[in-house]
């Protein structure tokens, strides 16, 4: 078994040399199995070889079949955890808590990665059952959060560089959006309201409204009473006020439907210090 283990170091080693040589921190199992015969790794031996090597700490297994090399390699930078989330699944956008972060909407550190995809499946742990969705992906010490949508609902993203890489993103207003429909996926709705001020001054408000009319009701309605809020002239915010509904819709969708209504919008104002008891 020592002198199996043994084999596996020397050939992986190669095998890893000749990745990191061609520039291919990130690469498939069918990729790195074409490279074998190269450095004398025979087919039969090819899987076990894999494996030693993402246990030892030469690659890191991001799931089936896809793999990127350590930081342990010689000369190679590890990937960021945002290009890892390009790889995971496609299409991709870092969004929510993440984008917030990157956008400095806010001071709070995510403590995983959000991703808005529009893949019907998505990397999950071995076992794992879909109503455990919610507790996200792991690869190595980071977490991934995937956020499916339905195609029509992926706009909004951006490219921006991460080190040398173009990373696909949510852009700030489609990340205000999203924590208006998921403020707990942004931390919670207090941080919301935090990003929304932060980024007042530089907000496009005729953008914002815009993607907020092909989303749902809800959000449009909750986008026009914050907008209102912040001092935006009625006559823009008319297309809001327009957009049909029935019945009240709560301000922050994470908290009690409890609060003045406010009719103008159709909202009720759960917010914390507005909520009659």
């Amino acid at each position: 078994m020592a002198r199996k283990n043994l084999t596996h170091t020397l050939v992986g080693t190669e095998l890893v040399r000749k990745l990191a040589e061609s520039g291919q921190r990130l690469f498939t199992a069918g990729e790195a199995r074409r490279l074998a015969p190269s450095v004398g790794l025979s087919s039969g031996y090819f899987r076990q070889a894999l494996h030693h090597l993402a246990r030892t700490g030469w690659t890191v297994r991001l799931k089936k079949g896809l793999y990127s090399l350590s930081g342990s390699v010689p000369g190679v930078t590890p990937l960021h955890e945002f290009e890892i989330a390009m790889a995971l699944v496609k299409p991709a956008a870092i969004s929510h808590w993440s984008a917030l972060s990157h956008h400095g909407l806010t001071e709070q550190m995510p403590r995983r990665v959000f991703v808005l995809t529009t893949a019907r499946s998505v990397p999950r742990t071995r076992g794992a059952k879909r109503k455990r969705a919610e507790e996200g992906y792991p690869v190595g010490e980071t977490v991934y959060q995937f956020v499916q949508v339905l195609p029509e609902r992926f706009f909004g993203t951006e490219d921006v560089w991460v080190g040398e890489s173009r990373i696909k993103m949510t852009d700030p207003e489609r990340t205000l959006l999203d924590g208006l429909m998921m403020p707990r996926h942004c931390g919670d709705f207090a941080e919301v309201l935090h990003a929304f001020e932060a980024r007042a001054p530089k907000l496009d408000v005729d953008r914002i409204i815009r993607y907020a009319l092909k989303l749902d009701t809800a959000t449009a309605k909750r986008l026009g009473w914050l907008l209102e809020q912040q001092g935006i002239k009625t006559d823009q915010l008319e297309p809001l006020r327009e957009v049909p509904i029935k019945g009240y819709r709560v301000l922050d969708p994470s908290g009690p439907r409890r609060g003045a209504c406010d009719a103008r919008w159709m909202i009720q104002v759960n917010l914390p210090g507005k909520v009659r008891s």
